[in-house]
């Protein structure tokens, strides 16, 4: 097979390689003696870019089984990037989540309009179990009902790239610490908000919830603006 194209580096040529395997449907690839054979660039070459793609998430590598091609998600590419950028300033995470607000608020009534009436009863269960949860002594938070949550509201829209950003913008939000975030009166109303916007969802008054959605989305404000480098590590 020809791999060679305009770009003379051994990076472009390596991942070129791995996106016409992944598109023929290979889930194995040979060995590193055999890619830099194939390839005409050296084997450490191909080993530095197996690395980088490794921490994207586009292979795994593991002894006996060799390297096996992902299929590509997104949030896990966009993932180690995301990491690096809040250690490096964790501020940068208000900017994402600023980012993430917009691409809901675009997507919202494309988004709802396409919702089954599974999914309308799916989101009226994750409201009953947050508030059962937030009812507890001792209270637990409901994380893992709010990313659901929101990624139902969003799931049906046929885009990778929305998707992924907003797949990767909880993994965020789990790094930044806001997962175990103990204002409960915040959780309250947070909660309540998105009881309003399953009512909403319900009844088809999608500019209802819209502004729900987007008022419940200031209470992030509510937070402290400059987390400590100490939720990060």
């Amino acid at each position: 097979m020809g791999y060679r194209n305009s770009y003379s580096d051994g990076f472009s040529e390596f991942f070129k390689y791995l996106a016409l395997s992944s598109q023929s449907g290979r889930e194995k690839l040979p060995s590193l003696v055999e890619i830099s054979r194939e390839l005409e660039i050296s084997v450490s070459s191909v080993r530095e870019q197996l690395e980088v793609a490794r921490v994207l998430g586009l292979v795994e590598v593991k002894p006996r089984t060799g390297i096996k091609v992902n299929s590509f998600s997104f949030s896990k590419t966009l993932s180690p990037i995301l990491l690096y950028a809040i250690e490096v300033n964790p501020e940068l995470f208000l900017d994402f989540s600023d980012l993430r607000r917009h691409i809901e608020s675009s997507y919202w009534y494309e988004a709802v309009s396409l919702l089954s009436p599974q999914d309308h009863e799916k989101l009226e269960e994750l409201v009953l179990r947050a508030k059962k949860l937030l009812s507890l002594q001792p209270v637990q938070i409901p994380h893992q009902e709010h990313r659901e949550f929101h990624m139902t509201i969003f799931g049906r829209i046929n885009n990778p790239f929305v998707s992924g950003l907003l797949e990767a913008y909880w993994e965020l939000y789990e790094k930044a610490g806001l997962n175990v975030y103990t204002d409960f009166n915040y959780l309250n109303q947070v909660w309540r908000y998105h009881e309003k916007i399953v009512d909403s969802i319900r009844t088809g008054d999608f500019t209802a919830g819209f502004n729900a959605l987007n008022t419940h989305m200031d209470l992030l404000n509510q937070r402290p603006k400059s987390p400590s480098r100490s939720r990060f590590e």
